[in-house]
């Protein structure tokens, strides 16, 4: 087991990116390569930047991949507005993503803190 899958904050990314993909599987097929391949970078980002920055050698670095995947959450929750708003997202898938992504996003906060204390 690498490192970083022991971490509640991956798994969480992992269990989000599933409903993302799930979701956007939904969306009309022009915005195949516009907002549903938008969003599913976006979230897959965050696993990736957790994953790359925890075989850092430094606090330093790691703590920058974690800043790096707070912003690909920012990001997602930008996105899912605007596919709300589109009606390409029901109300509830909205609220259910905006709740793990801000649960993500605090926890995310959190290990960047750990990191910068160390």
């Amino acid at each position: 087991m690498f490192n970083f899958e022991k971490l509640e904050v991956w798994q969480k990314a992992i269990v989000l990116a599933d409903v993302i993909y799930s979701h956007t599987r939904n969306f009309p097929a022009e915005e195949r390569f516009g907002l549903t391949n938008q969003m599913r970078r976006s979230i897959v980002s965050v696993s990736s930047n957790i994953a790359e920055g925890s075989s850092r050698s430094s606090k330093i670095d790691f703590g920058r991949f974690v800043e790096i995947g707070t912003g690909s959450v920012f990001e997602l929750v930008s996105q899912s507005f605007v596919a709300r708003r589109q009606n390409f997202l029901a109300e509830e898938n909205f609220h259910t993503i905006y709740g793990s992504a801000d649960e993500i996003g605090r926890m995310l906060s959190g290990l960047r803190a750990s990191l910068e204390q160390r």
